[in-house]
């Protein structure tokens, strides 16, 4: 059972609370207080933290803990190692010259260095993560490696269960709720190895597309704190940008996953409805909720997903299909892909800096592949279906909460969940009905085509003074904000954001890869070519280390 320091939060509650609209509004004047007993394990455990870090210095106490034989990495083998990516650090683990301890003892340093300002965590679990860092060290040095994710400090967005850690969902009605069981992608990740830091920060209960609307105050974007980190999974994708774990989990309903992916310059996936089990994952809509993951790179997206993916007898959305080796995608060739662009609709309206990068994407694309054509899709019609099926849901799950506790709901997400009483169950089941229609049928595009390419987002990270009022934003950017998201959650297709370019002021750009059905691999394959025929995966925000 983890300590009563970890089940805090890494801020006094009653202070995210009263604070949060100070420290929205873009201001750094002071870190938020953290638990002191948690502090005072972290100061102790990560004293002479850039020892700690700086791969050089620490050649002696890797040599001890794994027998004498193994040498450091140097620093061209990735600098310090918040800046390896999972492959690397999975196979300095895997060698026994880097330490799981040290990856976690990097990423706590990290965290308490920057997350009074990003806001990314709610829950730091710091004793439980170093002593699962220590029994992988242990299980490896004993030849007994599970696989690249052995050893790996990552997070979890706070909506995945996770059995005796508090899982709040950004939201005051769960602040001191504690499951008893893991969610399913946790007890798989578990089986995996990995390390798991704590639970990151999100719009409340995946709401919104801010990650300004919730209890613990507002998420800041690693490569400019005064704006928007983009959600719900906001905090999972600050995480991964600002190098305090090495991948996360998100969950994407309405573009939840990539948009906060492209926002922060990180590659996000949503994989095909019902590969990925979502039981014990708190619930925004059923029909439309998935899980997957965020990194740095594609490569590191794909060990994520390799882990999690599979049937779930127990989750009534999951599917079984086939699960292939998705590392092994990636190396094969891509030049057979037939690639279509959905320049109506998905091309409306793009910011001009967005316009530009795709028109520079598309020719590194097009020499990726057999070609790029122009095709039609009617996405048009798809939000007014996939808002009445989430909206009926939603408030299915929350109504018994909202007449017993209104006042513990941030006032936004209420405003946003008591409609759901409008909708009748004559309306929700025609929309669900056309829901399994729509799915069934639009996959009719990839006759002629393998792949779709469209900008993952036609906005820029806004700032967050551009919500004064309502944390939500504004209508125009609800409704621009996910609009080349929401789509796909409908459709149910694997898609991923992969960064594509940066605004003239450093603000991430994302391009959206989308393909049939089940076909994950080829996404990810697609996305993989790109990012290395490009260099913008390679960039970091400034002042992170």
């Amino acid at each position: 059972m983890p300590s009563d320091a970890e089940i805090e939060n890494v801020a006094e509650i009653e202070k995210h609370k009263n604070t949060a609209l100070a420290r929205d509004s873009g201001t750094t004047a002071g870190a938020s207080e953290t638990d002191l007993s948690r502090r005072a394990f972290l100061k102790e455990t990560i004293a002479g933290g850039a020892a700690l870090i700086a791969v050089q210095s620490r050649a002696a106490a890797v040599t001890q803990q794994f027998g004498g034989s193994a040498k450091p990495p140097s620093r061209t083998q990735g600098g310090e190692l918040i800046d390896l990516n999972i492959r690397d650090a999975s196979e300095l683990v895997r060698q026994r010259k880097v330490s799981p301890v040290e990856l976690t003892h990097a990423c706590l340093a990290q965290i308490e260095k920057l997350n009074p300002t990003l806001n990314a965590f709610i829950t730091v679990t710091a004793e439980s993560a170093v002593a699962e860092a220590r029994a992988a060290e242990t299980e490896i040095h004993r030849g007994k490696w599970r696989g690249p994710l052995h050893g790996i400090p990552i997070a979890l967005k706070d909506l995945f269960d996770t059995a005796g850690v508090r899982t709040t969902a950004g939201s005051g009605v769960f602040k001191d709720r504690v499951p008893t069981e893991d969610a399913e992608v946790v007890r798989r990740l578990k089986a995996a190895g990995a390390v798991f830091l704590g639970k990151t920060n999100m719009h409340e209960f995946a709401f919104g597309g801010s990650s300004l609307v919730t209890y613990f105050g507002g998420v800041h974007n690693p490569w400019e704190r005064a704006h928007i980190a983009g959600g719900s999974s906001g905090g999972s994708a600050a995480a991964v940008a600002g190098r305090l774990c090495y991948g996360a989990l998100g969950s994407d309903t309405a573009g939840s996953i990539r948009q906060p992916a492209a926002f922060c310059g990180i590659v996000g996936l949503k994989p095909t409805y019902g590969l990925v089990s979502a039981r014990g994952v708190i619930p925004l809509s059923w029909s439309l909720d998935h899980v997957g993951p965020l990194a740095r790179t594609v490569g590191d997206v794909t060990l994520l997903l390799q882990a999690i993916a599979g049937y779930d007898p127990e989750d009534t959305a999951s599917v079984s299909m086939k699960i292939p080796d998705y590392t092994a995608a990636l190396r094969m060739s891509t030049a057979p892909f037939r690639l279509g662009i959905a320049r109506e609709f998905f091309f409306e309206s793009l910011d001009p800096e967005i316009e530009r990068a795709m028109n520079q994407a598309l020719p590194v694309l097009a020499k990726l592949t057999a070609g790029i054509k122009d095709v039609a899709i009617s996405a048009s019609t798809q939000e007014q279906l996939r808002s009445t099926v989430r909206l009926a849901e939603a408030y299915a799950y929350h109504a018994k909460m909202m007449a017993a506790t209104p006042g513990l709901y941030q006032p936004e997400t209420l405003a946003r969940l008591r409609p759901g009483a409008d909708v009748d169950t004559v309306t929700y089941i025609q929309a669900r009905r056309e829901l399994e229609h729509t799915r069934r049928t639009i996959g009719q595009i990839f006759q002629t085509v393998d792949l779709l390419i469209t900008p993952t987002s036609p906005i820029l990270p806004p700032a967050i003074a551009e919500f004064p009022g309502d944390r939500n934003g504004s209508v125009d950017f609800v409704n621009r904000n996910i609009r080349n998201t929401s789509p796909f959650d409908v459709y149910g297709w694997p898609t991923i954001s992969v960064p594509c370019g940066f605004s003239s002021s450093g603000l991430p750009i994302g391009i959206q890869i989308s393909g049939a059905l089940g076909q994950d691999a080829a996404v990810l394959q697609l996305a993989h070519a790109y990012e290395q025929a490009t260099d913008w995966h390679t960039r970091k925000p400034l002042g992170i280390g």
